[in-house]
Order: structure tokens, then C-alpha cells, then sequence
């Protein structure tokens, strides 16, 4: 039995992410949106320099960490198709990996952030 995280530090917010986007980019729903930019092999270099972004990320969203200097909505306007149901797709996936990685307490953070930030994309996108 896998230990779930108990709190939230640099290499548990790494493994949410690498236990994620393998998900993600075979999800029949929203797979192609990560093809189409990213390629389909996640050990990629495109996906490897993607992966160290989103774990920069969420380390600036769940730990203020200021190493993260994207912009994470910029992207999202160029993607052909996007849908709520798409977001909604994502957060059901990510809550999966986030109930995979940390305990129920923990975890509880990411839901709270990736469902605010789903719905800032949404209404900014006019989704």
C-alpha cells in the first residue's frame, strides 16, 4: 500500500504532477489537446521542460513558491475545442491523482486551487 502524503513539500507536489499527465494525455477526452501541442511521448524533452513548468506551478500555488514566471491562462486561447466539459474532465482526472498522492486533508488544497483556477479559465475563455 502506497503512503499517502501528509503534507505539502517540493517532492510530493512533483509526483502529483508525474502521476497526472500520464493520465491525462491517454484520456480520450482531453488527450489530443496535450498531443496536439506536446507530442505523444511523454518522455519527451517538449513534455520533460512541461512537466518541470506545472510542478513550478503548483509550487507557486500551494507553497507561494515565486520560482513559476509563466503565465498559465495565455496558452488555454490558442487551444482549438476547448470546452467546459473538457475542464471538467481535467479536474475529475486531477482530483484522481491528487487522491493517488496526498491524504484527504492535503489534498484538499489542490481541489480548492484547481477548481478556482478551472473556473477563472473557464469564465476568462468565455466557456
Amino acid at each position: 500500500m502506497d503512503v499517502k502524503a501528509k503534507s505539502i513539500d517540493d517532492e510530493n507536489i512533483e509526483k502529483l504532477v508525474r502521476t497526472f499527465y500520464p493520465e491525462v494525455i491517454v484520456d480520450e477526452q482531453i488527450g489530443s489537446f496535450f498531443i496536439e501541442k506536446l507530442g505523444d511521448d511523454i518522455n519527451s524533452d517538449t513534455w520533460e521542460e512541461h512537466l518541470v513548468l506545472l510542478t513550478q506551478f503548483w509550487r507557486f500555488v500551494a507553497l507561494y513558491d515565486d520560482e513559476y514566471k509563466g503565465n498559465p491562462l495565455r496558452p488555454h486561447f490558442d487551444i482549438v475545442g476547448l470546452s467546459k466539459e473538457a475542464f471538467e474532465r481535467w479536474l475529475n482526472l486531477f482530483y484522481e491523482a491528487v487522491d493517488r498522492v496526498y491524504d484527504e486533508n492535503s489534498g484538499a488544497l489542490f481541489k480548492q486551487k484547481s477548481a478556482e483556477i478551472a473556473e477563472n479559465f473557464m469564465r476568462r475563455l468565455e466557456l
